[in-house]
């Protein structure tokens, strides 16, 4: 720490080409840390051990449904609960950009998701009405949507007597009072009945099944029950939590990994080759300097510690600052996106993996401009050879 004076004036020496340098590197954290994060919230909790709650879905993929008879095979395993079920349907309302889940579900769902909350008059009446449908308050108030409207969608997968149009009436409006689970208004549900008597293509099939435990400890080997009543069959099931089913179901669209790795790769290789110009013309005009550490006496295992600090100190400041507005963006974001990003800052995973890309690169960076430094012949620098 002695020497952080003499590495600061160092690399402030050019204040122009130091802020420049320093606003590529705060970008690139500040956009590191925004996509790790979203990474993070949509790769995380796939241990079925402890989970309460599960959901059984084809093991060939997501898009592949099960048999109704299933039901009462779950239903018996022991350590279950209650059993939910449900269809995605993909519907569409008016426009493609108005576009939002729906899916037909069975009774009892929201006996399994009691964090749903729907008045029980509301709820009696959508179950004595055979076209009757379910919307979240937040996706009701996009639209304008009260009780006893007709809500028109257009299939994308499923027709019924050979036409894309199906007509709902709304008969509940649910709402959650966890702010963080807040997109999980923005969808609408229907009956699943009504859905497998009137569509076109499929009777009898199930997307997929949502089971309530009697004790999560239990969850690992009720995992296990329920995927052994399928095993060897054409429809064999694999049973996940439902962070790790809602990333299969994401990943239907993109891999949000795979995007993430492959645009932060992109991003640090040319920081890379930013910063390590950016040192190698800082020792360059320094080298008389250099040259005059040396004759004072400092050793050139000196002068290779002080350039390598000058390099991971400018990779510090640039990554701490980005990363701390990362963490300002997300926290805003998480906001706006009503629960769609489930985390409210940045994880502490990528924090992590932030400290050692800031020691990596600054290692990187300064290395072959510290070697340099290091090697250098005092009366050949004093020289200008």
């Amino acid at each position: 720490m002695k020497y952080l004076h003499l590495i600061w004036a160092s690399l402030f020496r050019s204040k122009t080409r130091t802020a420049l340098t320093l606003l590529s590197v705060v970008a690139a954290f500040l956009l590191f840390g925004m996509l790790d994060s979203v990474r993070v919230a949509f790769t995380s909790g796939n241990s079925v051990a402890g989970a309460n709650r599960l959901v059984v879905s084809s093991r060939l993929s997501i898009t592949q449904t099960l048999p109704y008879r299933l039901l009462a095979q779950i239903e018996a395993v022991p350590g279950v609960e209650k059993v939910a079920y449900a269809n995605w349907f993909g519907g569409i309302y008016r426009d493609p950009k108005n576009f939002f889940p729906n899916f037909a579900i069975g009774p009892g769902y929201f006996d399994v998701y009691p964090e749903f909350k729907i008045p029980p008059e509301q709820l009696e009446a959508y179950q004595a009405d055979r076209t009757g449908a379910i919307v979240g308050e937040a996706l009701a108030t996009q639209h304008g949507w009260k009780i006893g409207d007709t809500i028109p969608l257009q299939a994308t997968i499923f027709p019924k007597d050979g036409s894309n149009d199906w007509v709902f009436t709304l008969r509940g409006i649910f709402h959650v009072d966890d702010p963080a689970l807040e997109q999980q208004e923005r969808q609408l549900m229907f009956h699943w009945k009504y859905f497998d008597e009137s569509n076109d293509y499929m009777q009898d099939q199930i997307g997929w099944f949502m089971i309530e435990l009697e004790n999560a400890d239990q969850a690992s080997r009720v995992a296990q029950a329920i995927d052994a009543l399928s095993e060897n069959s054409d429809h064999e099931t694999k049973t996940q939590t439902e962070s790790a089913w809602q990333q299969a179901f994401m990943k239907q669209f993109a891999d949000i990994g795979l995007i993430v790795t492959a645009i932060m790769g992109a991003v640090f290789f040319t920081l890379l080759l930013l910063t390590g110009n950016t040192m190698a013309q800082a020792v360059r005009e320094r080298i008389p300097e250099l040259a005059v550490l040396k004759t004072i006496g400092f050793t050139d295992r000196s002068v290779l510690l002080l350039v390598l600090a000058e390099s991971v100190l400018l990779i510090g400041i640039g990554g701490l600052i980005g990363m701390g507005l990362a963490q300002v963006v997300v926290g805003a974001v998480s906001a706006y996106s009503q629960g769609m990003l489930p985390s409210a800052g940045i994880p502490a995973e990528t924090w992590g993996v932030a400290a050692v890309l800031i020691l990596v690169l600054g290692v990187v960076v300064g290395l072959l401009p510290a070697l340099r430094a290091m090697r250098l012949k005092i009366v050949d620098a004093l020289a200008g050879r």
